[in-house]
This record gives structure tokens, C-alpha cells and sequence, in this order.
């Protein structure tokens, strides 16, 4: 027996030492250690020696089983430390490639425009003023002279929350210029942009929900003139001297009386297109003087003050300001167009 211990001892230092996969060495540790190894085989014998042979025959084998297992726990750790030197090298970064240069976003061209003309704005004396995109119908339509059985009042038109037709997104950001004209004496100067929303059509020069920057100026002695020199310079420095705009009569509730100033059609130069659908021409805001009744209702005197408001659409003044044909492409996400901006 003890040649035998001695022979096993021999054979799984050799065994152990040559091994270099974890799986073998545990295939070892099974063969020499496990319930049916080599070791437990002749420790199975034990009963067949003399009293006096087994002190000495089971003190040698413990010596055998722990010469084993400490073998093969150094052997463990040093094919565990080969192995994370081979995943280090695998994994080495090479300092010297050069790297990716990262991709950075810039301003989307509705943010371009909508800054360029607050610029202007603010330039002029106007200060920013918002509000809710969810209103309530007296402030969008009651305060604005826009009385019950108005087509801008039918659901085909508005975005209606509650059925009593009470709260609705806003069709504009006229609200506005009621709550700051409630709250604050004149002189008052402010431009109120946002978001609004109205039951419209997608097509080129057309969407449901689209951007405004509404302008409201109430102080003594203000006149269609003033209303007129300020839009024109807005024009002017947004797409340069010299940029054609005309203005027509219309009819707003809230003003009196009331103006649609257009810009000549960027795509066709007058011509008529798509664009402008035939006519050469671009609607760019609707504009006016103050309604008496408007002024009145939020506690200004209309024979004493008087007023101009203006609404533009900020998707309009992109599309003119960099020749984009179809306001679509405004909302796609396209990052191929974007990226021309």
C-alpha cells in the first residue's frame, strides 16, 4: 500500500504540473480525489492491514491528499492568472489609434429663426411673455371679441378638452397679451411665443400644431403706421433689405382695423408654385389695430390708449428664411436635411 500512495503521489504531481486548462485540472482532482478516485481506492484497503500498519499507512495518505490538493490549488491559480493575462492582452486599447471624433448636435432651424427674431424683438424694446397651451375659452376666444357661433369656435376647428367647451389647447397665443394686458398698465410692449393648435390639414404650409410669436404694443397715440415700420423692419433683418411684403385689409375680432401682411413667394420669386400655390405670394401673419372692445375689457382705456397686435408663424418665416419648399420637412427628423442647417 504505501508503494502505492507513493506511486500516486508521483504520478498526480507529473499529471498536475503538465495540466493548462481549468476543465483538466478539474478532471484530475476527480480522478486522484473523487469518490472513486485512485486515492479513496487504496484508502478503501485500510481495513485489510494490521493495527500496528495503519497509524503510518493513513498518516501518509493524508500526506498524499493534502501534497494533492495544495498542488492543485496553486495549479488553479496560476492557470486562473494565465487566463486573465490572455483576456488583458485580447482586451489591451491601443492608445495610438486615433479616436472617433463625436458627432455634436447644433440649433434645429425653427430654434434659428425663433432666436433671430426674439433678437430683433428685444432689440426693439418688446420684453417675452408667456402662457398656457392648455387656456380656457374665455381668454383664447370671449376676451378676444370672438363671440359664440364664430367658425374658430366649432370642434371641426379647436382642440376642445371638456365637452361644456370651456378648456381647450390654445388656436393662439393671443391669450397671452389678455392675461399681461389684465395684470399691467401701459406702455406695454411684449412678444408672447409658443406653440398652438388647430384642426388643420398637413400639407406644405400646414399643420396641426405649428409655432407663433405674437406681438402686442399698447401705449398713447400708437398708429397703423407704427404697426406697419415694425413689421417691415422684422422683415427686413430676418431675409435682408429689400424683401418684398405687401399688406391687404381683412378681418380679425380682436382688431380694428385688421391686415394680412404676406412676403413674396421664396420657391417662384411671384411667379406662382406650389409653394404659394399659384398666387406668388406667402401668407406670413395677420395683424392690426387693438379692438376698442379687447382694450376695454381688460380695464384700458380705448380713448385713451390705443394698440397693434401681429401673429406670425414661425414655420412660415423658416421656410422663407432658408428656402426650405415643404414645411413637412420641418417635423421629420430627417437628419440628412437637418444636418444642412
Amino acid at each position: 500500500m504505501k508503494a502505492k500512495l507513493e506511486e500516486i503521489r508521483s504520478a498526480s504531481m507529473k499529471a498536475i504540473e503538465s495540466v493548462a486548462e481549468a476543465a483538466d485540472l478539474e478532471a484530475l482532482r476527480i480522478r486522484y480525489l473523487g469518490k472513486k478516485g485512485e486515492l479513496t481506492a487504496v484508502l478503501k484497503q485500510m481495513g485489510s492491514l494490521t493495527p500496528e500498519e495503519r497509524p503510518a499507512m493513513g498518516q501518509l495518505a493524508n500526506e498524499v491528499r493534502a501534497r494533492i490538493e495544495g498542488a492543485i490549488s496553486e495549479k488553479a491559480a496560476l492557470i486562473r492568472e494565465a487566463m486573465l493575462e490572455k483576456k488583458l492582452e485580447a482586451e489591451a486599447l491601443d492608445v495610438t489609434i486615433p479616436g472617433k471624433k463625436p458627432s455634436l448636435g447644433h440649433k434645429h432651424p425653427m430654434s434659428v429663426v425663433l432666436d433671430e427674431a426674439k433678437d430683433i424683438f428685444i432689440g426693439m424694446g418688446f420684453t417675452i411673455a408667456e402662457g398656457p397651451e392648455v387656456e380656457l375659452t374665455e381668454y383664447d376666444f370671449t376676451r378676444l371679441n370672438i363671440p359664440e357661433g364664430h367658425t374658430v369656435r366649432d370642434w371641426q376647428d379647436t382642440f376642445y378638452i371638456t365637452e361644456d367647451e370651456k378648456i381647450h389647447l390654445r388656436c393662439q397665443t393671443s391669450p397671452v397679451q389678455v392675461r399681461v394686458m389684465e395684470k399691467t398698465k401701459p406702455p406695454i410692449r411684449i412678444i408672447s411665443p409658443g406653440r398652438v393648435y388647430r384642426k388643420d390639414e398637413v400639407d406644405a404650409t400646414h399643420s396641426p400644431m405649428f409655432h407663433q410669436i405674437e406681438g402686442l404694443v399698447v401705449d398713447k397715440g400708437v398708429t397703423m403706421g407704427d404697426l406697419k415700420g415694425t413689421l417691415n423692419a422684422l422683415v427686413e433683418k430676418l431675409y435682408g433689405a429689400g424683401t418684398k411684403t405687401r399688406f391687404r385689409p381683412h378681418h380679425f375680432p380682436f382688431t380694428e382695423p385688421s391686415c394680412e401682411v404676406d412676403m413674396q413667394c421664396f420657391a417662384c420669386g411671384g411667379a406662382g408654385c406650389r409653394v404659394c400655390k399659384g398666387e406668388g405670394w406667402i401668407e406670413l401673419l395677420g395683424a392690426g389695430m387693438v379692438h376698442p372692445k379687447v382694450l376695454e375689457g381688460c380695464g384700458i382705456d380705448p380713448e385713451v390708449y390705443s394698440g397693434f397686435a401681429f401673429g406670425i408663424g414661425v414655420e412660415r418665416m423658416t421656410m422663407r428664411r432658408f428656402n426650405i419648399p415643404d414645411l413637412r420637412l420641418i417635423y421629420e427628423n430627417d437628419v440628412s436635411f437637418l444636418g444642412q442647417f
